[in-house]
């Protein structure tokens, strides 16, 4: 069997427009992941009849204090909108902004006490507006070594306040790249989030490029998974070590069981 399976486009062939990109993945079988949507040409990107799987799901806000939650609710549903014109699959948030290079927006109370309860408090008025709008989001983790002093990032603060939570408007991008830099132990951590599991993400590690450039065993985690009873999809975040259809090639043959 193989996985449901998509890649960033963001990350491949970066000398060429987005809805080419996107033309390009869709015509190898692929899916077709997005990061921020404002700089993008939505309708050409309509045009290319592609399946969208993953975008993120804000522009800005946070998850622990009453402002930054106002302003991430009006972003995400702002781009709610915008992913279901494009028929986005899930709308992905993180702990807090990125800003330039990846770097976190300082998040303002995310280390005071009740911040978590505040931060869940956050995630059930996304889930809410999903619920209307008929959308679902994710939460996706990130590793303190690209994203360094992102609140709420690790593997086990994602899966606490998802699982928290635990509504079917919320799900979790497990990325198992962040997983490896700042936890490791991958198959046990995919076992323990599978419950609330919406998106695996892989990249190898180092140089965050295609399975088998690297570290990772990713046929054995595939293998894992299948073990499991995991049928979702698996997203290739990555850039390519030498020719992108190569590294696709690569990722499809790793998540092929």
């Amino acid at each position: 069997m193989s996985f449901p399976l998509a890649a960033c486009a963001e990350m491949l062939w970066r000398d060429r427009p987005i809805d080419w990109r996107a033309s390009r993945l869709k015509e190898m079988g692929f899916g077709v992941g997005l990061w921020n949507w404002p700089a993008h040409d939505l309708t050409a990107l309509e045009r290319t009849g592609a399946t969208f799987t993953i975008m993120n799901g804000y522009l800005q806000g946070r998850l622990a204090d009453a402002e930054g939650a106002d302003m991430l609710l009006a972003s995400a549903r702002e781009t709610a909108a915008v992913g279901k014109r494009l028929g986005v699959h899930r709308l992905n948030l993180h702990g807090t902004g990125l800003g330039d290079m990846g770097i976190p927006i300082p998040q303002i109370g995310s280390h005071a006490p009740g911040a978590e309860l505040r931060a869940r408090d956050t995630l059930h008025r996304i889930c809410d507006m999903a619920e209307e709008m008929g959308v679902v989001f994710t939460l996706e983790n990130l590793n303190p070594i690209d994203h360094p002093g992102c609140p709420f990032g690790s593997t086990a603060a994602v899966l606490s306040l998802v699982s928290a939570v635990n509504r079917p408007q919320l799900r979790i991008n497990l990325d198992l790249y962040h997983t490896q830099i700042g936890e490791g132990d991958l198959i046990r951590w995919c076992e323990a989030c599978l419950p609330w599991i919406g998106e695996v993400q892989v990249a190898d590690n180092p140089g965050r490029c295609e399975p088998g450039t690297g570290e990772i065993n990713y046929s054995g985690v595939a293998r894992a998974l299948k073990a499991m009873g995991y049928r979702g999809p698996v997203g290739m975040e990555a850039f390519a070590s030498g020719g992108e259809e190569a590294a696709l090639d690569a990722f499809r043959n790793a998540f092929t069981v």
